[in-house]
């Protein structure tokens, strides 16, 4: 389900959260399913299970998911998150094209090179 890159520079907790964000914005994991749980996962990955708390935490605080207390973690049934996910992307998407034609990139090569990326990129 998540594997992680000990090449990535970024923290082992950041790439477990953009993993679980990708599974559940994809819909992978649907509404009101359950995580692994915490020791489960930390074995799993041969990590610290405070790793996993980390990661689950910021995934809540994002509202993703939900605890319910002595049975887990839960997919967050709320469709909100995952919509301002979205808002967020497309932001940033529209920076990203203003950058574009400021540095002279034409309409044709942005498309061109969008569709090869988003072909190539694996979740």
């Amino acid at each position: 389900m998540i594997i992680l890159d000990y090449q990535d520079r970024r923290p082992i907790y950041e790439q477990i959260v953009e993993k679980f964000q990708a599974l559940i914005l994809s819909g992978a994991l649907p509404p009101d399913s359950q995580l692994p749980s915490v020791r489960r996962l930390a074995m799993d990955l041969s990590i610290n299970p405070n790793t996993i708390q980390r990661a689950y935490a910021q995934l809540e605080q994002e509202g993703l998911v939900y605890p319910v207390k002595g049975r887990g973690n839960f997919v967050s049934p709320n469709l909100e998150a995952a919509s301002r996910k979205r808002e967020m992307f497309f932001q940033e998407l529209r920076e990203l094209i203003k950058k574009g034609k400021i540095y002279g990139i034409s309409r044709e090569q942005f498309l061109e090179f969008a569709d090869d990326y988003y072909k190539e990129e694996a979740i």
